[in-house]
């Protein structure tokens, strides 16, 4: 008889511990004032504000007439709308006890659920989810974005397990969610035509002046 399924679950086991620990660890920081603050900053990834930033870059582009910003803030607001549901979807079907929590009161939880309660919504990172696929859409159009965009998704990943908002895991599993999201917002607009456009010269000619 195979002693495979017996190696996984232990090889499972490992890793959870291996993230709770890890995660402690970092949280056991939480107070200290530059992670308070880093955890601040860390909120412009949060639902809201990353729609006011995906209407801003639309609205920018409408003024400077940039249809890079304008693709680009589109392609923000659509990602971050799909990852949002998604990772939504997952945490009504998960109770995770945020990393806070468990050092707080010394209980860990992590099972099928469908609380309401923010402490036990830990998986998975929201925050990861929309940063990750808001970074992704504005590096396809927006000229330069790409670094910087990918910088501040990152931040905003990190900060999670120290803040205590997060588990490693969670932080994981929300990444792969904003990753899959733009991508699958990416392969739906790839299918629709690209308006067609009209070149110099063919101006010049038709308007000779």
């Amino acid at each position: 008889m195979s002693k495979k399924p017996g190696k996984a679950k232990k090889a499972a086991k490992t890793l959870a511990r291996a993230d709770r620990e890890a995660t402690h660890d970092a949280a056991r920081h939480r107070d200290a004032a530059p992670v308070r603050f880093a955890g601040l900053l860390g909120e412009i990834a949060d639902q809201p504000q990353l729609i006011a930033v995906s209407g801003a870059t639309i609205a920018a582009g409408l003024v400077a007439r940039r249809p890079d910003l304008v693709r680009g803030g589109a392609r923000m607001l659509a990602a971050h709308l799909l990852a949002t549901a998604v990772k939504t979807a997952i945490k009504h079907r998960f109770d995770r006890a945020r990393p806070s929590k468990a050092l707080d009161d010394g209980q860990t939880h992590f099972d099928r659920g469908t609380s309401h309660d923010h402490q036990l919504n830990s998986f998975p990172s929201g925050h990861t989810a929309g940063a990750v696929a808001v970074a992704r859409a504005a590096a396809r159009e927006i000229d330069g974005a790409a670094l910087p965009a990918a910088l501040g998704a990152g931040a905003v990943a990190a900060i999670q397990p120290a803040a205590g908002n997060h588990y490693l895991s969670d932080v994981i599993v929300g990444g792969a969610i904003g990753w899959l999201s733009e991508a699958v917002v990416d392969a739906l607009l790839n299918q629709l035509p690209r308006p067609e456009k009209t070149a110099i010269s063919d101006i010049v000619v038709r308007n000779p002046g």
